[in-house]
């Protein structure tokens, strides 16, 4: 894969385990800041089911991370695509259900490295 499609799964990586940190770690101090729709008395009573979909994001970018490691080519664009397409259903869910800056933030830069894989 070419040095910018591995750049920008790096960068969704990234994204992943800051999501990972503020909704594991950081959910009733940093995220009320982040996620301003949701009334600031729901950080606390919320806070374990954050913690999981925390863990999530942690799982994707583990796999992101994961592809960025492999030596064979052809395997490491499967593992890739494999995870790019679990985060963009995962953007694409997110805007449907939550808010569509998700789309934007989560979705859209998967899809468009997914299809920069697909282009080279």
């Amino acid at each position: 894969m070419s040095i910018v499609i591995l750049v920008l799964i790096a960068l969704i990586a990234i994204e992943h385990l800051y999501i990972l940190w503020l909704e594991m770690f950081a959910w009733t101090t940093r995220a009320p800041k982040v996620f301003r729709q949701i009334p600031k008395e729901m950080f606390e009573p919320t806070k374990a089911l954050a913690a999981n979909q925390g863990l999530y994001n942690g799982f994707l970018a583990a796999g992101l991370i994961w592809c960025l490691c492999i030596g064979d080519p052809a395997w490491q664009q499967h593992v890739a695509v494999f995870f790019l397409v679990c985060v963009a259903v995962a953007g694409i869910y997110g805007a449907v259900t939550a808010t569509r800056r998700i789309f934007f933030v989560q979705a859209l830069p998967a899809l468009v490295t997914l299809l920069l894989i697909w282009l080279l």
